[in-house]
Formats: structure tokens, C-alpha cells, sequence
């Protein structure tokens, strides 16, 4: 159902002469605002401030379970734990590293409204994720296009501010190391990590969370120095060490967790705040989604967490091995269910490696269930994005777009949400898969 803003919005965009129609164009004249991938959709996306923060409070109480289910599960053996969600080897000991600290609730979740809610697709946890430049700073744009103030004040248009909201996170963080000083922050890539994510990512941020006022600088690994137990970045001492690297980029090469362990061995000594510890990387694996979907496991949750388990998460059961194949009718049901399943590896993101059931044959979803179950994946029911109708500035002609949104949560709760958005039937997964087809959107609130 299209909200008033909207339905308002784009009334307003057919009226002959209405600058309203023009104002994402203006916005993508201006080289200072970030934006993830351009063009711009023809508007940015509205949504009401009540429903928005109340899904946040329901994505807060699910980390709390999230972040519990070692202990909640598995009373606290992380062998266990790791073993369920389908975690080993060398991935299980990184992640396992800082495993007996209290993990910080500080990322983005990936999420889509399905015509009457919002629906969780998966957690994004820790400080590798992007978008903490963006998602403030597109909406600050818009607002100082005279048109679309206009129109803002009209409606009582508001947003939240990602980044001012995580400078003041971070900062209230590195207290443990800088007390009341300003603390000196560096955002820390793998080896050639800048390379490939730092003109998509790492650039923007740095130059925007600098412009909020933290004192922040950008280095890879292997741009480290210690100096009497402290790190050291272009002879600058370090107070807190943001992670842009993740687990698997330390594995692609057996030098590179050697180049981690001083960052480590600081973090476990208090010289430096590593934020975050690969510990998040274990609670980003779609497979703990399993263990919260999953009846079996509901002993673990009181009737009120079940109830939020219900309303915010997609139903998802786990394949983390082959042999979960063998159960009597799993793989019958999974097959009956086909169009209304997907399924997606463990530990990638983005919409790599998933399978759409769908938009398979029979045979091939057969052989991806197979396959899926020995390399470990989940399997999900489907949402559909509700259709966003947005008004063609060539045209004048509403036109079906879909939206993927991006809902910030820091300790303090809601910091905040970003849109990618692609033309309706263009890709049947929003992300780094359909790169192409996704636009850099924008969140207000009314």
C-alpha cells in the first residue's frame, strides 16, 4: 500500500513546472554527496518514523538473542555453537578469537517490506559492512534543494544521521583507551583491501566521518608499526583500530592472520579498541538465523521473543551438512516448496551464491539443495519487496521500482537507514550480485 508521502510526492511530480520531479537529478550534480551506486532513482524513499523504529526495537531484541545463543542453546560450549552453524577449521578459530567478550551492536541490517511489514533477510553485524556514509548524507542533500525542503516542511520529513550518529558512538567507545581526549581512529584494511573496496567504500567514509569531526585516517594491515605495545599509522598513535577487513580476506593467505596478531595481542592488552573482533563476523553466518527460526530450538526463547522471532524473521532452516538431507521428508518438502524457498551460502553476502527457487528448474534445485547441504547454507522463504511506483522525470509516467533497505542499529538503537533500489523485475536479488540494476536511494521519515 503506497503511503500519503508518497501517494503526495508523486501528484506533485506530475504537475507541469514542479521542481520536485528534477530534484534527484540536482542531487547527482553535486560531487560532495556520497552515494553508493549512481544514477539516483527518480525519489527517495518515505516511510512513517513509527514503523521504521519499531522494527528497529524488534531487530534490537534480536540481536539480544543472537548474540546469546551460544549460552541460550548450547549452555555456553562454543563448540557446539560453531559446530551448528556450520563453522570450522580455521574461520572457527579467528572468529572464536575474542569469544568471551560481550559483542557491540553496531551494524546494518538488510531488509525488505513486503506490503505490510518489514521482513529481516539477514543480520549485517560489525564494522565491515558500508554504507555509514551515505545513508545520512544523501537525505542532508536533499534537504538543501529548496524544492524538496519545500515539500519536506510540508509533510514533517525527517531522517537520522548514520554518520553523526556513529561518530559519536565510536568516540563514546574509545574512552576505554583515550578517556576524555578526542580519540585518533584508523579504519584498517586487509592487504590490497583499499584497492578494491576503498573507492566503493572506505574513501567516502573516511572523508565523511573526518567532516563530522572524528580524527580519522585509513591504512591496511600491513601499514601498521607497534611501538611500546601501541599500533602506529604514519607515525600517528593509535587508539581504536576499525576493522574493514574480515575473516575470509585474513584467510586468502596465511601471512595475513600473522599481520592481524599485533592488532590482536593490543586489543587483549587495552592499548588499542579494535573495533569490532572478527567474534561478529560468527553472528553475521546466516546459519544463527537457522537456530532462531527453527521450532527445535524454541525452548531457548520466551513466548514474547518468540512473537518478535515470528513477526521480523523469515521462516529458515539450516543445511549445513549433508546428511540434514536425510531427514524423512526435508528434501521432499524442500522440493514442493520450491517457488516460494531460496537459498543462500552461510558466509556470503550480497546475493552471492544464492539460489532462487523460483527461477530454477526442478532438477537444478534439487542439485543446489545437495550441493548447498555439503558446503553449508540456509534455506529461506521468500519475501517480495513491495513495489515503490516513482514518477520517470522523462516521462511523467509512474514507473514499479523495489526497494532493498539498509536499517542501521547502533547501542543505542535505530542510527539511521539507507535504499538500493532497482527497477521492479529487474533482479530477483537485491545486492552485489545485481550491481548494475541498483541505485544509490534515500530514507526519510514522516
Amino acid at each position: 500500500m503506497t503511503n500519503r508521502v508518497t501517494e503526495a510526492y508523486n501528484a506533485a511530480c506530475k504537475i507541469p513546472g514542479n521542481g520536485l520531479v528534477d530534484v534527484m537529478r540536482t542531487l547527482a550534480a553535486d560531487p560532495a554527496i556520497p552515494t553508493w551506486k549512481r544514477p539516483y532513482p527518480p525519489r527517495p524513499n518515505f516511510v512513517e518514523e513509527r514503523e521504521i523504529r519499531a522494527f528497529a526495537d524488534d531487530l534490537t531484541a534480536l540481536l539480544g538473542m543472537l548474540t546469546t545463543l551460544p549460552d541460550r542453546l548450547f549452555d555456553g560450549d562454543l563448540d557446539r555453537f560453531l559446530d551448528a552453524v556450520g563453522v570450522h577449521g580455521a574461520r572457527a578459530e579467528l572468529m572464536r578469537r575474542h569469544a568471551h567478550q560481550t559483542p557491540v551492536v553496531f551494524g546494518r541490517a538488510d531488509v525488505y517490506h513486503d506490503g505490510d511489514a518489514f521482513k529481516l533477510l539477514e543480520f549485517g553485524i560489525g564494522s565491515d559492512l558500508g554504507g555509514w556514509d551515505w545513508a545520512g548524507e544523501v537525505p542532508r542533500g536533499l534537504l538543501e534543494i529548496d524544492a524538496f525542503a519545500t515539500f519536506a516542511a510540508e509533510h514533517g520529513l525527517g531522517y537520522v544521521h548514520t554518520g553523526r550518529e556513529t561518530v559519536r558512538t565510536v568516540k563514546e567507545a574509545a574512552k576505554v583507551i583515550a578517556g576524555d581526549r578526542e580519540p585518533v581512529v584508523a579504519i584498517i584494511e586487509g592487504p590490497g583491501g583499499l584497492d578494491t573496496f576503498g573507492a566503493a567504500t572506505w574513501y567516502n567514509v573516511h572523508r565523511v566521518l573526518r567532516g563530522l569531526g572524528l580524527d580519522l585516517h585509513l591504512g591496511e594491515l600491513d601499514d601498521l608499526e607497534v611501538k611500546d605495545g601501541r599500533l602506529v599509522l604514519d607515525g600517528r598513535v593509535i587508539d581504536v583500530v576499525w576493522r574493514a577487513f574480515d575473516t575470509d580476506q585474513l584467510l586468502e593467505d596465511p601471512a595475513f592472520v600473522e599481520l592481524a596478531e599485533p592488532v590482536f595481542r593490543a586489543h587483549e592488552a587495552g592499548k588499542v579498541l579494535l573495533w569490532h573482533t572478527l567474534q561478529s563476523n560468527l553472528f553475521g553466518e546466516k546459519g544463527c538465523m537457522a537456530l532462531l527460526s527453527d521450532p527445535h530450538y524454541a525452548i531457548g526463547f520466551t513466548a514474547e521473543e518468540r512473537q518478535v522471532i515470528d513477526r521480523a524473521l523469515p521462516w529458515t532452516r539450516s543445511l549445513q551438512r549433508a546428511e540434514d538431507l536425510l531427514v524423512p521428508g526435508r528434501l521432499d518438502d524442500l522440493m514442493a516448496r520450491r517457488d516460494t524457498l531460496i537459498l543462500k551460502p552461510n558466509n556470503l553476502f550480497g546475493g552471492h551464491g544464492v539460489v532462487a527457487g523460483w527461477e530454477t528448474a526442478d532438477d537444478a534445485w534439487r542439485t543446489a539443495l545437495t550441493e548447498g547441504a555439503a558446503a553449508g547454507c540456509v534455506v529461506q522463504e521468500r519475501v517480495v519487496p513491495r513495489t515503490e511506483y516513482m514518477v520517470d522525470p522523462a516521462t511523467g509516467e509512474e514507473r514499479p521500482w523495489q526497494t532493498l533497505w539498509g536499517v542501521f542499529y547502533q547501542p543505542d538503537g535505530y542510527a539511521g537507514a539507507q535504499a538500493r533500489v532497482v527497477p521492479a523485475g529487474s533482479t530477483e536479488v537485491i545486492g552485489h550480485r545485481s550491481i548494475d540494476q541498483v541505485h544509490t536511494g534515500a530514507v526519510l521519515t514522516y
